[in-house]
This record gives structure tokens, sequence and C-alpha cells, in this order.
């Protein structure tokens, strides 16, 4: 019997409905919020499960003009990092990795995407990222380090639910189911 490959999101009204109805060969679950809750499930999902690849899917905020509200697009690479680190008030030990790549990569415009400890609320915050990538999200960075560490090929495909600042969990509220649908509807060529 060959290995499953494994559909993962934050939580499941990012899923769409998939989680109720797995596609055939895929094992559907969820990771929790935030990186270091995502690694730690990613870890237990993967040893659990040994599946051939890993597909991410979720919604995320917009820095810039790069991306806008729908925008569907595919993270090249989870960069780990914070409003503090960007404006040169924090930085990291030259050892520590904190950048993962896609490692299975697909037919979507690819972006980088930023994963601080927590949401950004301000537009100089939006701004000070957007130098670093061009969405933000809070899980990516746990997901790819567990898959990297696991030699497991991951992509992941992300939704445009709203813009980075302070009217971002209102835009989120009223975008995200939207954007979820969105995600599903561009990766059922894929799960195949």
């Amino acid at each position: 019997m060959s290995a499953p490959s494994l559909l993962l999101s934050a939580f499941a009204p990012e899923l769409s409905g998939l989680d109720r109805e797995p596609p055939a060969g895929w094992v559907v679950a969820t990771s929790g919020i935030g990186a270091i809750t995502a690694a730690v499930e990613t870890c237990r999902l993967l040893r659990e499960h040994r599946p051939s690849r890993l597909l991410f899917v979720g919604t995320c905020g917009a820095y810039d003009g790069r991306l806008a509200v729908g925008d569907v697009l595919s993270a090249a690479r989870a960069i780990a990092t914070s409003v503090e680190e960007a404006e040169g008030r924090a930085y990291r030990p030259a050892a520590e990795v904190s950048r993962w790549p896609a490692t299975w990569v697909l037919p979507l415009p690819a972006h980088d995407v930023a994963v601080p400890p927590a949401i950004t609320l301000t537009e100089a915050g939006a701004r000070s990222l957007a130098r670093i990538a061009a969405a933000e999200h809070l899980e990516l960075t746990g997901v790819l380090a567990a898959c990297a560490a696991a030699g497991v090929p991951a992509a992941a495909v992300l939704g445009v639910a709203n813009r980075v600042g302070p009217d971002a969990h209102a835009e989120w509220m009223g975008e995200n189911a939207r954007a979820s649908a969105l995600v599903v509807a561009a990766i059922r060529p894929f799960l195949g």
C-alpha cells in the first residue's frame, strides 16, 4: 500500500469541508494555531501517518499591493521574523535557521510568507515586514520546519483574507470563509 498524502490546515474552517469528505489517498488534519503548536502537531502527524507529501492550506494577510484580498498564492518560503527584527531592534544568532523553502513546487503564483510570533496590528509594522515578504501567516514555519526535518516534500497554498494592519481582524472575519473556499478550489487539481 502506498503512503498517503497529508492535507493540513491550522483549524477546520480553513479546510472548507475537505475534513468531512477527504479526497482519496489523503489524510486530512489540523495543526493548531501558532508556529510552535503547528510544529509539534505536524511532527506527530508525520510520525503517525508517514505521508509521501504534505500540503498546508489556510488564510493569510497581505502586507502591501503585491497581493489583494481574494488572491491565492503558493508559499515560496516561510520566514520566521518579527517587526522588532525587521526594524533592527532584535537579531537572530547566525546559526539559527529562520527560513524554510517549500519543497513541493506548485504552479501557482509564489511569494515569501513572514511568520511573526503574533499578528501584526499596525500599518508601520506591515510596512516593515513587507520588506521581507508579501504575506503574513502564523503557522507555516512550524509546518515546513517539521517537514524538512522529516524529509517530507511540502507545499502551502494560502488565500489572502485581509490586509495586515489595525482593521485586519474585522476584515479576516468577513473574508476568511471566501478565501478558504478559493484555496480549496485552487488545490483540487493537486488532490487527484
